[in-house]
């Protein structure tokens, strides 16, 4: 027999999507925020010569300002106000959940529920200020080390820079907590999401461009767009994949009657860290290359040395692609999931696993299972990144960030669109309910 949310999900049609008067309005208000978003990024920071700053981001084509570039849906080749985009905010949240491990108190507040969630999200915020304003002031620093970039170079051009570029982050903090509390989906992701589709239509005309001028083979672009569709593919037959641990609770008697005894399941995904570990490996390996292009009078041999061999396509490059990948989908999954925790936590409310002795025995056994699923999760992350490294490079396709690019449009699509057939479930179920009033008031 179908369950509730099947029925529900089957009798699903436009006009239920048309009742749904607050889910309209989320949708709006969410595309709305986007648009902001979206502004920001050609607005410019006051100081900066256009023509020379075109002619740097051409010197730093396929280096970290490129990936940095991309995740900021193209402000930062326009030096807008939106340069430093929301990363900060990410950094800052994963340095928190990270001390949140290692700090007593932190781990306190964190088991505190709504009040210290608050709390650690305000904290979170005043690290985003700190990270912004630091950044701001390297990215500051660096301009004025540029020829012709600056105007006017000084201590004023600084402090409007500290102040622009912190004020832009700050801003789209906020706007990304908006969407998340009043509109449809995870505010930040869809900003990310946002600023990377924005890019996609230059990408696909330079691709057919090249094709139409024979720069690139029409076999080889038939065939990366059939890789791609394969791609989107197996991300999400990969994202929705999951490891059940069945949960059984126990019978108890409340005077002469009996409750409890059901069993549910604890699912673990396959990729727990999500799309991290690429966008960390990626900036670390083109931090030398990066530096080797501001610095390429005055660079020494060996960092020039280095710089060659991990260039885009080249087998060392590949190599540690694929290993800073495998560290860190291990090492953000230890941060964001504690096995001793949700043992706890299924001890406290009764729960166990059939032939696991609740407490320590169940940490340990879901720390095992889930050593045993991020090693297949690391794999297809490694995978999924590392393929469309190699084709760019080799059929010199203009995707900046290839496989992470996809691997985060999808799994945003995915959030995005289920949060959407919840909001239409719960209306659906709403409208069961009345009804099921109604008649019982009729009888």
């Amino acid at each position: 027999m179908p369950s509730a949310a099947e029925q529900l999900a089957a009798n699903f049609n436009f006009s239920n999507f048309g009742k749904a008067t607050e889910l309209r309005q989320r949708i709006f208000f969410t595309l709305v925020v986007l648009i902001v978003a979206r502004l920001g990024t050609y607005i410019p920071m006051p100081g900066i010569d256009p023509v020379n700053l075109s002619r740097l981001m051409n010197s730093q084509a396929g280096g970290l300002l490129d990936v940095f570039n991309t995740l900021a849906g193209g402000a930062v080749q326009r030096m807008a106000i939106f340069s430093l985009g929301i990363m900060p905010y990410i950094s800052s949240s994963i340095i928190m959940q990270l001390m949140t491990t290692v700090v007593p108190d932190l781990a306190t507040l964190k088991k505190e529920g709504e009040a210290g969630r608050k709390t650690i999200n305000q904290y979170t915020r005043y690290g985003t200020v700190a990270l912004a304003a630091l950044q701001a002031y390297g990215i500051g620093i660096g301009l004025e080390h540029q020829a012709g970039v600056v105007i006017n170079p000084g201590i004023f051009f600084l402090l409007t820079t500290v102040i622009t570029l912190t004020g832009g982050t700050i801003l789209l903090m906020w706007l990304g907590e908006q969407i998340t509390a009043r509109g449809v989906g995870n505010g930040i992701s869809l900003i990310i999401f946002t600023g990377i589709v924005a890019r996609f239509p230059t990408y696909i005309a330079q691709t057919f461009e090249a094709g139409r001028t024979g720069a690139l083979d029409p076999l080889v672009l038939i065939f990366a767009l059939v890789g791609i569709v394969a791609l989107i593919g197996v991300i999400v037959f990969m994202e929705r994949a999951q490891r059940r641990l069945l949960v059984q609770y126990p019978k108890r008697q409340v005077g002469q009657k009996m409750f409890g005894g059901e069993s549910s399941h604890l699912p673990l995904k396959l990729n727990v860290s999500g799309v991290i570990p690429p966008i960390f490996a990626s900036s670390i390996l083109l931090m030398p290359l990066t530096i080797a292009n501001f610095n390429a009078q005055n660079i020494p041999d060996w960092l020039q040395t280095v710089v060659t061999y991990l260039n885009h396509g080249q087998p060392l490059y590949l190599a540690l692609y694929a290993l800073m990948i495998v560290f860190f989908a291990f090492f953000y999954t230890s941060i964001i999931f504690n096995p001793e925790e949700t043992a706890e936590n299924l001890k406290k409310y009764g729960g166990f696993i059939p032939g696991i002795r609740p407490g320590k025995k169940t940490a340990e056994y879901i720390d095992y299972v889930l050593s045993r699923i991020t090693v297949i999760g690391a794999i297809y992350l490694a995978v999924v990144c590392l393929i469309p490294e190699y084709l760019i490079y080799k059929y010199s396709l203009p995707f900046a960030l290839g496989g992470t690019s996809i691997l985060i449009v999808v799994s945003v699509t995915m959030d995005t669109v289920a949060q959407i057939q919840s909001h239409l479930i719960a209306q659906q179920y709403e409208g069961l309910i009345k009804k099921a009033k109604l008649r019982g008031a009729r009888r």
